[in-house]
């Protein structure tokens, strides 16, 4: 640890400036400025350009990109897919879930259609949190409701909430496209106007 640091210091900046600074230190003395002081003034110079020295900026946190975020969102897809295998739910929501899936599976999948998402940061957010958190916890939602239900006739059917919030969830995604492609559309548009423009 203690070597790390010393390391991490004869490497930083302060250093760097403090030595430049001692060198030139060294230069007056060859020069006969500094006399027979000259062990200060070397001294004095290396502690100046030290001082002087602008603080070592941290590092950013590594955080993952867009393209990485995708990867991890689409391996929890994968595994969300796996889970909703093994729930039976009705032919009305199954329907609305199949619908959802396929959209979502289209703006996974890698290729243009992805990279489109990359780049929209609300997007992925929008994705990732229908995919960690809102399908899953409407399925749950429903399979711990109709375990209750069947105890207590004559309820609300859970599987209207459930088809209600997976059309939600489809209309979500399906503006995301839609914005996705309106993206899309403009940059066309900007690149014919740009080719007019340099045409003329």
């Amino acid at each position: 640890m203690a070597t790390s640091k010393v390391l991490g210091y004869l490497e930083s900046r302060k250093n760097l400036a403090g030595a430049a600074c001692g060198l030139a230190g060294l230069v007056l003395t060859f020069a006969g400025v500094a006399g027979p002081y000259w062990p200060v003034v070397v001294a004095g110079l290396y502690g100046a350009g030290a001082l002087a020295a602008p603080p070592e900026r941290p590092a950013l946190p590594d955080f993952p990109g867009p393209s990485e975020q995708l990867a991890e969102i689409r391996a929890d897809f994968g595994r969300l897919e796996t889970y909703l295998a093994d729930i039976d739910l009705p032919p009305g929501a199954a329907g609305r879930l199949a619908a959802l899936t396929e959209l979502l599976t289209a703006l996974l999948e890698p290729g243009w259609a992805a990279e489109a998402l990359a780049r929209d940061p609300e997007g992925v957010h929008t994705v990732s949190r229908a995919v960690r958190q809102d399908i899953p916890e409407a399925v749950d939602a429903f399979v711990r409701t109709r375990w209750w239900t069947r105890l207590t006739p004559g309820t609300e059917p859970p599987e209207r909430h459930l088809e209600r919030q997976l059309g939600l969830l489809r209309e979500e995604a399906g503006q995301l496209a839609s914005l996705l492609r309106d993206a899309e559309q403009r940059r066309q548009e900007s690149h014919t106007r740009y080719l007019e423009d340099r045409s003329q």
